[in-house]
């Protein structure tokens, strides 16, 4: 394929996954359109992953279609669905001018995409906790003056203030300094897998009395890599609890009272609304 086949196949791509996905924010397909995918995946040839079936392959057109790409495939990492991070991303809104940060970079082809919404006067922080990925992250985002990656753990540090925390592997429960690091409006989603493998991706909002929270969809991520928070043995979450989720609170601010649904060392979900 030449290059003006490729821009072809990239642009029917954006707008296949948008479809897929059923949102209609142009900005996010031009995004889409506007990042190779495969100047963030290893050399060819590739493995591409349709309905659990793996294929090698070295044709640039089959990357651009809602499948899974393999990034290391010893660890089970690939490069995520593009369908449901267009569904996430439509859900956080970024806007330019706002603070991302990205947990779970893997080599950064979302944290480019994130990257170019937030602009111009955005940017975008991005943790990758296995040295290789984010080495290789830092290397493709180079010429992304608006991105700083981290080669560390996104949890149980104090992070900058942000509009939005888009995290990329599944938790056991968020960590609180995300919540504390989200300025007024600002927007949290995370795969929320108290179950193993599998749960609700969350959508949580801050407002001015505490954390709105909803879910969207059921999810299975790898686990993220670094996070240590485990569940008490007061609240196992059922799947009817996960749905009947509207808000998280700190257990600093607010102790667990009637309406919990799951309490963890820091943080509890409740099936109250935030008044």
């Amino acid at each position: 394929m030449d290059d003006a086949d490729i821009e072809a196949a990239r642009r029917a791509y954006a707008a296949e996954i948008l479809r897929v996905a059923e949102v209609a924010d142009s900005r996010i397909g031009d995004a889409f359109a506007a990042v190779p995918r495969e100047a963030f995946l290893p050399p060819p040839p590739w493995t591409v992953i349709r309905m659990g079936v793996g294929m090698r392959t070295s044709d640039v057109a089959s990357l651009y279609d809602n499948v899974l790409v393999a990034i290391a495939p010893e660890r089970g990492i690939n490069n995520g669905e593009p369908a449901l991070h267009v569904a996430w991303i439509d859900a956080v809104s970024p806007q330019p001018g706002e603070t991302v940060i990205h947990v779970g970079a893997g080599t950064g082809y979302y944290t480019a995409i994130l990257a170019r919404l937030v602009e111009p006067g955005g940017r975008v922080e991005a943790f990758e906790y296995e040295s290789d990925l984010a080495a290789q992250a830092v290397a493709n985002l180079q010429d992304r003056a608006n991105v700083t990656v981290h080669a560390a753990s996104a949890f149980g540090r104090t992070l900058p203030r942000a509009d939005i925390v888009y995290v990329n592997a599944g938790v056991v429960a968020p960590d609180v300094e995300w919540l504390r690091a989200l300025n007024p409006g600002g927007r949290l989603i995370f795969p929320w897998q108290p179950h193993k493998g599998w749960g609700p991706a969350m959508l949580v909002t801050r407002k001015d009395n505490g954390f709105s929270a909803q879910a969207l969809m059921t999810v299975g991520f790898i686990s993220c890599s670094g996070a240590t928070e485990k569940v008490s043995v007061r609240n196992l979450p059922t799947e009817a609890d996960l749905a009947a989720v509207r808000s998280i609170w700190i257990r600093r601010d607010r102790s667990p009272d009637a309406s919990a649904l799951a309490v963890y060392d820091d943080v509890w979900f409740s099936s109250e609304e935030v008044g």
